[in-house]
């Protein structure tokens, strides 16, 4: 039978025995700390006026990976063509082109590249004629500007494609001016084609030579 002392001493060696073996298991078992932040999608594309949803997704020192849903700061380096809320991480498409949307958290970062575009169902050139001399050639006097479903201003992200090759235009610009080198083969008729990346629209600008 232990006696009061003996017992006493018996309970303070279970005690010191626990603690250390406390302190030896959080020397093996470190917290799981946070590695890398990665968003998802990537590279969203977001029709222009609409809305997407991003998200982080952390990869930690265990090598797991699972979405971090609290304490993510979100902001974007171009708000005119994407905004962003910077705790729920909606993107909202605020003008053509592309913008990096930043995830912020625990002192870590990952980037996305947003893309903001409209669904074109027609395209407008103005002026769509375009008249020069055949001997001298000459530069389209007030350049081109494309409309996009009659109101959206897209003539910096349009093609110009002549089946000239005496007829050349510069691409993104606004306007785009375009430039005809003489021919000498007198009056005649052409077009100058106009499209916009990832449409089957195009317009047609009548050109001719006198």
């Amino acid at each position: 039978m232990l006696t009061g002392r003996k017992l006493a001493l018996s309970l303070a060696f279970t005690v010191l025995v626990a603690l250390a073996f406390g302190v030896s298991c959080r020397g093996f078992f470190q917290p799981n700390t946070l590695d890398s932040i990665a968003v998802q999608p990537p590279s969203p594309n977001i029709i222009l006026t609409q809305t997407q949803t991003l998200t982080a997704w952390g990869t930690y020192a265990d090598s797991t990976r699972s979405q971090i849903k609290s304490g993510v700061s979100w902001s974007s380096d171009s708000p005119n063509v994407v905004s962003i809320d910077p705790a729920s991480g909606v993107a909202t498409g605020q003008g053509l082109g592309t913008a990096t949307i930043t995830a912020s958290a625990q002192g870590l970062s990952g980037t996305a590249s947003a893309t903001v575009y409209i669904v074109i169902t027609s395209l407008t050139v103005d002026p769509d004629t375009w008249t020069f001399n055949a001997d001298t050639g000459g530069n389209n006097p007030t350049g081109f500007k494309v409309t996009a479903n009659g109101s959206d201003d897209v003539t910096t992200g349009a093609s110009f494609t002549s089946v000239s090759p005496n007829i050349t235009c510069v691409n993104g610009t606004d306007p785009v001016f375009c430039t005809a080198t003489a021919v000498g083969t007198g009056a005649y008729t052409t077009t100058i084609t106009v499209s916009y990346p990832e449409t089957a629209i195009t317009a047609a600008i009548k050109v001719t030579a006198n």
